[in-house]
């Protein structure tokens, strides 16, 4: 295949963000038989179709989506470059972060890993991206991620070079809105046996170490829903469909946002959050900072 011509991969992105050659056309300043032509030509060099035709409107094929998702991550590093160039030059330089996130990480938790950045030192431009820990260790062994944060080891099962630093353990608050609350303190933990639970899905680490202590207490919830997102969770708790749970490290601000009480703390029962790393050191000076606070400070009292 032919090097690949950036020019025409910038009109097929325009069209396939403003959704018709003519909007595309519009926003380039050139004519529509122009803006076909370099996607022809794209597609000559690609040797696959990009777009079909359904009535008036484009579709992207499949290769079009693979293309485009390319083609954002392209022009979006150009951006990131002309920024990087600008502020170097005007010596004000931005370090930059490219930090991955599991689904199953709470969101609360994620934010307080991240704080040092936006407090270091030098300026620091933060890209957090989220995804399944297999698709974010081969994104890191890609050198596009300089760290991932989760709740998860990778484990050998991951066919890849990685490094495990445990950041530190959070037990588990069971919380609800306060009417149930006050029920549930009573004779805890078997008032949790027949309960309504709203609780975390069960490819969720906090999940299996809450059966694991469910089964050790002899106690047995009515599960009404499950869910991959603690903030859904959480909003389902608030709405008195159930108790649930949040990690001990950030339940203030869980319990102060969705107005729920605490039914009791369980610190046997929790989670370990960790960093992942390409390399045994941890380099990058941001990536640094985060694991160092995380470790001394945040996760500092949970043993």
């Amino acid at each position: 295949m032919e090097s690949l011509n950036y020019h025409h991969l910038r009109y097929f992105w325009t069209v396939a963000h403003k959704g018709s050659v003519r909007f595309a056309a519009e926003e380039l300043g050139v004519s529509q038989p122009s803006v076909s032509a370099q996607i022809r030509l794209l597609e000559d060099a690609l040797g696959e179709e990009l777009f079909h035709r359904t009535g008036r409107n484009l579709v992207l094929t499949e290769a079009g989506h693979l293309a485009l998702t390319y083609a954002d991550e392209i022009f979006s590093a150009g951006r990131e470059l002309v920024n990087a160039i600008g502020q170097e030059a005007s010596g004000g330089r931005a370090l930059r972060l490219n930090v991955g996130m599991t689904d199953s990480l709470s969101k609360l938790i994620a934010f307080e890993l991240l704080k040092p950045a936006f407090n270091f030192t030098r300026p620091t431009h933060v890209i957090a991206r989220q995804g399944e820990l297999a698709v974010l260790v081969n994104q890191l062994q890609a050198l596009r991620l300089d760290l991932i944060l989760a709740d998860e080891p990778a484990t050998s099962s991951v066919k890849a070079k990685t490094f495990n630093h445990r950041l530190g353990r959070s037990g588990i608050t069971f919380c609800a809105v306060p009417k149930l609350a006050t029920k549930l303190r009573r004779n805890f933990p078997q008032s949790l046996h027949g309960a309504p639970a709203v609780l975390p899905s069960e490819n969720m680490g906090m999940r299996w170490a809450l059966e694991a202590w469910f089964d050790k207490q002899g106690v047995r919830p009515e599960l009404v829903g499950e869910f991959e997102d603690a903030t859904l969770m959480e909003v389902a708790a608030s709405e008195a469909l159930g108790f649930t749970t949040v990690h001990t490290v950030v339940d203030q601000a869980a319990l102060k946002h969705y107005r729920l009480k605490v039914i009791a703390v369980v610190e046997e029962c929790g989670s370990d959050f960790y960093a992942i790393t390409g390399e045994r050191r941890v380099k990058h000076p941001v990536a640094a900072e985060i694991t160092e606070h995380a470790f001394s400070q945040l996760l500092a009292d949970i043993p």
